[in-house]
């Protein structure tokens, strides 16, 4: 990408609420001071309830930015419940025919996954927020190096073998919770033979326990090659037990690869991972 370039700015999952608008003006004045030129959905904050507007206005607001030549790169600021309710809406074609990358995270994990298991097309899981927090100028730095210098430092994550010790392929998934809301449908992703991230923001050991049954039961532990897990922010805060570790490898089995990495997922220091990218852990 070269310096002054213009990013979209959509928010696919809930509005903003206006309490949030001082950072959002922060995050397109650090953009801006890094030469990127943001532009805004009509669509940033909450309306009615958490909607900023309907499905699909805010799938149009995403594909005005893939329609336009002068946006090279979507950011999605948003998070919560109500991504998936955009991809009926959304013109795969003219995405996978774009050269442009969509990031976003926790919910958007939906768009992310849909857009591989429909195109082929990688995407960012990471939050462009984390800019403006309490890591903004770490975060800042990272973020500026891998969109005009390729640097890898946003992505180069530290992480621990739990069971095995390697695994490779195309990494598929997300926010688990948000990825399940994809089972069933066109858009969950072919795991065969991938890497299975997994993070969460909430939920404790019954919640994990249901969601790791229903992987469980749809195959997907019989079929990847390994499993990446992130921060699992509510378990790993208040220390609870069983842990995610152990609910994972109770799921799981005894034989395929785990490692656990703290630098992915919803903290405010998290690093970024490419969905759809091939990577090998060692």
């Amino acid at each position: 990408m070269e310096n002054n370039f213009k990013a979209g700015i959509v928010c696919c999952s809930d509005g903003q609420p206006l309490a949030n608008e001082k950072d959002i003006i922060r995050l397109e004045s650090t953009l801006k001071n890094i030469g990127i030129t943001p532009v805004l959905s009509p669509y940033i904050y909450e309306d009615y309830n958490v909607f900023s507007a309907c499905a699909e206005k805010r799938a149009e607001a995403l594909m005005d930015f893939y329609n336009n030549d002068e946006i090279k790169a979507i950011f999605d600021i948003s998070g919560g419940d109500i991504a998936n309710e955009v991809l009926g809406f959304l013109d795969f074609e003219k995405i996978a025919k774009s050269n442009k990358r969509f990031w976003g995270y926790s919910d958007l994990s939906t768009v992310i996954n849909a857009i591989y298991s429909k195109t082929g097309k990688s995407s960012v899981l990471y939050q462009i927020r984390n800019l403006v927090y309490d890591h903004g100028e770490e975060q800042t730095r990272r973020f500026k190096s891998a969109v005009f210098e390729n640097g890898r430092e946003l992505f180069d994550i530290k992480y621990r073998f739990i069971q095995g010790e390697s695994m490779e392929g195309v990494v598929v998934g997300g926010n688990i919770r948000c990825l399940l809301k994809l089972a069933g449908t066109e858009y969950f992703p072919d795991t065969r033979d991938k890497i299975l991230l997994l993070e969460a923001w909430h939920g404790k050991p019954a919640q994990m326990t249901a969601y790791l049954n229903q992987l469980k039961y749809m195959g997907v532990f019989e079929n990847v090659k390994g499993i990446l897990l992130g921060t699992f922010m509510v378990m790993e805060a208040e220390n609870i037990k069983p842990d995610i570790i152990e609910l994972v490898k109770k799921c799981a089995g005894e034989n395929i690869p785990i490692a656990k990495t703290r630098e992915i997922g919803h903290a405010t220091d998290s690093k970024a991972i490419v969905i759809g990218e091939y990577m090998r852990f060692y």
